[in-house]
C-alpha cells in the first residue's frame, strides 16, 4: 500500500487524515489512524480476524457508520486492529456499502499502551476527496 495517515492537532479531540491510491486504501488507513489514537498499533498482533461490513446513504455516512462499527467492536470485545483492508466500496440503488477485514487482538494492558479512548466518530471536519490521483479521508474522533 502506498497510503498512510497522520494525526493532526485539534482543540479537544483528534483529527485524522488518511490517504491512498484508492478510496478503499484511504478508508483502511483512516481506520488504522483511529486505532493509533487508542494504542501503539505496532504492539497489536494480527492474530484474530474480524469482518466488518457497513452501509450508508452516502460516502460520509458510510465512513461514519464504519468507524462507529469498529468502535462498537472495541466496546464489546476490546478488539484492537493493526491491519485493516477495505475490500470494496460500492454504490447500489442510492446506498453505499463497504466490506472490510480487520486483523488484531483483544486489548491486553500488559502489552498494549493505553492512550485515549475513542468514544465516537463525528461528522466534524469530515471530508472525502480525490486530488492528483490520490484519495483522502479526513474526520474527527471524539475522545
Amino acid at each position: 500500500m502506498a497510503g498512510g495517515f497522520e494525526l493532526l492537532p485539534h482543540t479537544a479531540d483528534v483529527l485524522i487524515r488518511a490517504w491512498g491510491d484508492t478510496l478503499e486504501e484511504a478508508f483502511s488507513y483512516g481506520a488504522l489512524g483511529m486505532y493509533e489514537v487508542m494504542t501503539d498499533t505496532g504492539s497489536v498482533v494480527p492474530r484474530v480476524e474480524r469482518a466488518v461490513d457497513s452501509s450508508g446513504f452516502d460516502l460520509e455516512n458510510l465512513l461514519y457508520n464504519w468507524l462507529e462499527d469498529m468502535i462498537t467492536l472495541f466496546d464489546l470485545e476490546s478488539f484492537l486492529a493493526s491491519k485493516v483492508v477495505v475490500h470494496e466500496i460500492v454504490e447500489k440503488n442510492g446506498e453505499c456499502f463497504l466490506r472490510s477485514t480487520l486483523w488484531g487482538e483483544p486489548y491486553d494492558p500488559e502489552r498494549h499502551e493505553s492512550r485515549a479512548l475513542v468514544k465516537a466518530a463525528t461528522y466534524h471536519m469530515m471530508k472525502i476527496w480525490e486530488e492528483n490521483g490520490r484519495h483522502y479521508v479526513q474526520f474527527v474522533v471524539d475522545i
